[in-house]
């Protein structure tokens, strides 16, 4: 399958088909919080935003900024050719435990070094992720944890039909 017809970028719009592949990785000032139990659990302005070739962005947390005692390892890991080894993280909210809410690169490959221990959430599994204030739609798939903003135009990996991209 080749390359999907691109939705068109207007003013302030990025195309995810113009992200780069490798990935990049660059610490942003955007505020990003996530909550999850009714609990902000997690607030900064300084994520790593993780921008890759047909995905919407990924922010990575530090986890300095998310509350202590919040996250818990989870089972499983996956690979990534990129960054490395996954680590995924469940998180306890008031004695309630939420599975996979989030991964981790604890030994990240050379080049992404920065997202060492910074923790990115998938939106569909917090009750809300937000960026600047605007609540984020997830990325389709259960796979993929990206944060589609109205700033991010795709169309995106994860639908139906888009296996092959």
């Amino acid at each position: 399958m080749g390359t999907p017809r691109r939705d068109t970028a207007g003013p302030g719009q990025e195309s995810v088909w113009d992200y780069p592949r490798p990935p990049s990785a660059e610490v942003t000032p955007r505020r990003v919080v996530v909550e999850l139990g009714g609990r902000v659990v997690a607030r900064t302005s300084r994520a790593v935003r993780v921008c890759e070739t047909s995905h919407p962005p990924v922010y990575y947390v530090p986890r300095e900024d998310v509350v202590p005692g919040v996250l818990e390892r989870a089972a499983g890991s996956s690979w990534c050719e990129w960054k490395g080894a996954a680590t995924y993280w469940d998180a306890v909210v008031d004695g309630r435990r939420h599975p996979a809410v989030g991964w981790s690169y604890e030994q990240p490959t050379a080049g992404y070094e920065h997202l060492r221990g910074a923790v990115a959430f998938y939106p569909s599994r917090v009750d809300r992720a937000l960026v600047d204030g605007e609540q984020v739609r997830a990325q389709a798939g259960d796979f993929y944890g990206g944060w589609i903003t109205a700033d991010v135009v795709g169309p995106f990996k994860g639908e139906p039909g888009t296996r092959g991209w």
